[in-house]
């Protein structure tokens, strides 16, 4: 296991990024990525009981630092670890999901998220069209609530398509897409971890908005979860989900 990454001082950091940033030469880019492979290597080190060596995931992780270096504007005014942590985490969590069940996902949802596959295969073929959450759970024998659990759960064993839409009758929409029903971690939001940002923007969501965003992206709750708990439909934590996103990327435009 790798070891002696020290963090640096907060100062030289910024210093280092203010001189990159008016001249973002090869050198001062290594010299960047060097500094920040603490950070890489604590996030690295939170995942290596989940079946992954740590060497894989050290590297993973380096990749993230690396995309977050290059992203950064350090004129926003965010630290750059705050900044950066979304954005290796995200490509640790992708990691994971190209691998297959490596995150531990409830047997019953293993086991069932074939079912709900097929189904939604053969009923497309069969009716013509693309089939009802209602039409999956009546032809595999499940409730539509899940249903939905084990489509949001199944996106941890093989990306899908967010463009996939559903039909479903018991809603206002038409159509549902399947970034509605599984949510989606924009990567607009690589800044969720800056505390003074989301502080801020959470004073200009409503109590519920505010609930769902912290359930979601802070206690990793499902849609599904959130719904029982605020006590109303899947559907509308969705569509409330996306109003409060849309809030913080015209917030960050500011």
């Amino acid at each position: 296991m790798k070891k002696g990454y020290t963090k640096p001082d907060s100062k030289e950091i910024k210093e280092l990024f203010k001189e990159y940033s008016n001249n973002p030469t090869k050198k001062l880019r290594e010299k960047l990525i060097e500094s920040n492979l603490y950070i890489a290597d604590i996030l690295a080190k939170k995942y290596i009981n989940k079946g992954i060596e740590y060497d894989d995931l050290f590297q993973v992780a380096s990749v993230g630092l690396i995309l977050a270096i290059d992203r950064y504007d350090i004129s926003k005014g965010f630290e750059f670890s705050s900044f950066a942590m979304p954005t290796i985490v995200g490509e640790i969590k992708r990691y994971f999901r190209d691998k297959g069940w490596v995150i531990r996902v409830p047997r019953r949802i293993q086991e069932n998220s074939k079912r709900v596959n097929n189904a939604k295969y053969h009923l497309t073929q069969t009716l013509g069209k693309v089939p009802t959450i209602k039409d999956i759970s009546e032809y595999v024998g499940l409730s539509q609530e899940d249903v939905l659990e084990i489509m949001e759960a199944s996106k941890v064993y093989t990306p899908q398509s967010l463009d996939q839409s559903f039909e479903n009758s018991d809603s206002e929409d038409k159509d549902t897409n399947l970034i509605d029903i599984v949510g989606e971690n924009d990567k607009e939001f690589d800044f969720v971890d800056n505390k003074d940002f989301i502080t801020k923007t959470l004073q200009k969501l409503t109590d519920v908005e505010k609930k769902i965003i912290i359930g979601r992206y802070f206690e990793e709750k499902t849609q599904v979860a959130l719904a029982k708990e605020l006590n109303i439909s899947q559907m509308t934590v969705s569509r409330l989900e996306k109003k409060a996103l849309k809030k913080f990327k015209e917030e960050l435009q500011n």
